[in-house]
């Protein structure tokens, strides 16, 4: 089937703030130890910087992460993101395990959000995520997140601002 020039990409590519969500292949716990969630942190803080983003809040998991941020004035931001970040990790892992060619990344779901609130219900949830998957009792106390750097050091009336916002009527894909 032909497809129609003229029709509005799946994909959105504007810069703007993206909430994305990545999960491994098969969901498998790739990131199962510290050193392994560390280098995931470290390489996505790395490339965000590299690309000019603006961080929000992020998680790291071991079979997936959330990130939250303005991205540079620049189009396909997201996609630029996430294909460096698998590609270097899925590089990375492979070598440790001796797997070449092994598939680490499964996909990532980049969201376009446009709503100021909707903004901070997602920086809420992202903070709280590892509470939500029972791996802390507070989410400060998650290291490979940023919620303990917000809560210490970030401006006290906008980190109140976030956790007042409800977290249970997003529309995230986090089944994990």
């Amino acid at each position: 089937m032909r497809v129609w020039p003229h029709s509005p990409s799946k994909v959105v590519t504007a810069p703007g703030t993206y909430f994305i969500t990545a999960a491994t292949y098969h969901k498998l716990p790739i990131f199962s130890d510290d050193e392994r969630r560390t280098m995931l942190c470290d390489l996505l803080l790395e490339i965000l910087e590299e690309q000019g983003w603006t961080p929000l809040a992020w998680a790291v998991f071991a079979n997936h992460y959330h990130v939250i941020g303005y991205t540079p004035p620049v189009y396909g931001a997201a996609k630029r993101l996430t294909d460096k970040l698998h590609g270097l990790s899925a590089i990375e892992l492979n070598k440790v395990d001796q797997t070449p060619g092994r598939k680490v990344w499964y996909q990532s779901w980049p969201t376009r959000v446009d709503f100021e609130k909707s903004v901070m219900a997602r920086m809420h949830y992202v903070h709280q995520n590892a509470v939500k998957h029972k791996l802390v009792a507070q989410a400060e106390d998650y290291p490979w997140c940023s919620a303990s750097w917000f809560l210490s050091r970030g401006d006290k009336s906008f980190v109140e601002s976030v956790l007042s916002f409800k977290t249970d009527k997003l529309k995230i894909y986090d089944d994990f």
